[in-house]
């Protein structure tokens, strides 16, 4: 299970973080770029389409669809990431939602 929080009381930038059981990821974008997730079936990693939403680390973070479950790629670009890691696709969901919605 991926736990997804969207802090948009942050300077500059909105945060979302993902925490899972062991590891947590914290990754900064304009709530309408958060809200482009809504998009993500479009973004076919077989058809080497993703959506560039977010920094991480001084990266950026590009997403897709892959396996039914969403990929997020950081790194330079979508083809030579350093790190990558999956999450339902629910999860990618709940984030456009929570963009869409923010918290109060």
């Amino acid at each position: 299970m991926v736990e997804a929080m969207l802090d948009v009381d942050t300077d500059p930038l909105p945060v979302l973080t993902l925490r899972a059981e062991t590891w947590e990821l914290h990754i900064r974008a304009p709530l309408a770029d958060f809200s482009r997730l809504s998009g993500i079936r479009d973004a076919d990693w077989d058809e080497r389409r993703s959506l560039r939403i977010g920094v991480c680390a001084g990266a950026p973070v590009f997403w897709a669809m892959a396996d039914d479950q969403a990929v997020l790629l950081i790194g330079q670009d979508d083809e030579t990431w350093d790190i990558a890691l999956t999450i339902p696709l629910t999860t990618a969901d709940e984030i456009a939602t929570l963009a869409q919605h923010p918290p109060t």
